[in-house]
Parts: C-alpha cells; structure tokens; sequence
C-alpha cells in the first residue's frame, strides 16, 4: 500500500510538471495531462481541456509569451486511492513582445485528478491568484490603470496583460482567502468524498 502511494505521488508529481508541454508549444503532450472528458477554468479560459489546448496553440502563435514555474504538488487522497486533490505553487510569467510589458503572477493551480485505469491524468484544474505585478522588460511603459482596476489586484497585472494581447477574462476567479477560494475547496471535498 505504502509503495503503491509513492507510486502514485511520483506520478502525480510528474502530471504537474508536465505544464511545461505548454510553455514549449508541446501541444499533443499538453492534451495527454487530462482525461478526454477533463475541464480547465483559469483567467481567459473556461470549458474542455482540449479547447484549452487550442487556445493555448493560438496565444503560442501571439505576440503573448508565457512560462509556468511549479512547485511540487500538496496532494490529498481519497480513501480508494484513485482520487486526489492537488494544490500546487506556481508562477506564471508573460510578456507581450509587442507591447513591451510582462508580469509575474503567483498562483495556487487547485487540481482535481483520477486514476483510471491506471494512470493518473488531470479531471479539473482551477487556479486561486495569490498576488503579481507588471514588468517592463525594456524599461518602463506607461499602462492603463482604468483596465487594471477592474480586475482584484492578485492577478490585475495578468488580467492586463492578457486583456490587452486578445485573451479577455469573463469573470471573477479565486484570490487568496476569498470566498471563491473556499467554495472551490468546499466543492472539491465533496468529490473527493463521492
């Protein structure tokens, strides 16, 4: 049982780090981190993992570049071992090339996963922001504050940038201690549980 979970966790912890499949335009490989039935909601995307990818194949070909720095995953299982939460560190860093302007944005990726049969792959990912800023990779750049303050200000930095490269937002999303950040918790505890 005990090497089955340290199976499992390596596993886990390799499902995690393969977000880098996004940052080098890895697309089938990216694909392959979600069950075919796998959702995703984060900042300019909501619906079906495989439309992420073909969003994701657009913004590779923007002037918008990103990375995704991710730590290693806090992971809670069910008690049949096939499920997991996975609460993983992250920093997103985007530049639009164009524009001049970038920011670093420190995020929580809040995921659920399931085995089946056999591997592990990703069910659902959300993200809760924590807090980010702007950066000016060639010396500063005047924005617009009015854009920015429409956005909470853990990922308002992100939300610009994204708004201003093509990639609107549709709505609010989790921020540290909000109260979507407990439901969301609330939620998945629930279908750990199921």
């Amino acid at each position: 049982m005990q090497t089955q979970q340290l199976q499992d966790r390596q596993a886990l912890n390799d499902l995690m780090n393969g977000w880098m499949h996004r940052d080098l335009a890895e697309w089938e490989q990216l694909r392959n981190l979600f069950h075919p039935d796998g959702t995703i909601e984060i900042t300019w995307y909501e619906g079906l993992a495989s439309g992420f990818v073909d969003g994701s194949m657009r913004m590779g070909a923007s002037d918008l570049r990103t990375k995704h720095m991710i730590g290693a995953p806090v992971v809670t299982f069910n008690d049949r071992g096939d499920k997991a939460i996975l609460e993983t560190n992250a920093m997103i860093i985007a530049e639009n090339v164009k524009l001049n302007i970038g920011c670093e944005c420190h995020n929580r990726f809040y995921d659920l996963a399931e085995k089946r049969d056999g591997q592990w792959k990703l069910f659902h990912r959300q993200s809760v922001y924590d807090m980010g800023t702007f950066t000016f990779p060639l010396g500063p750049v005047e924005i617009d504050s009015s854009i920015a303050a429409k956005y909470p200000r853990e990922y308002a930095a992100l939300a610009y940038l994204l708004e201003q490269s093509g990639f609107p937002l549709g709505r609010v999303f989790a921020t540290r201690g909000s109260e979507l950040e407990a439901k969301m918790k609330a939620d998945a505890k629930k279908w750990l549980a199921v």
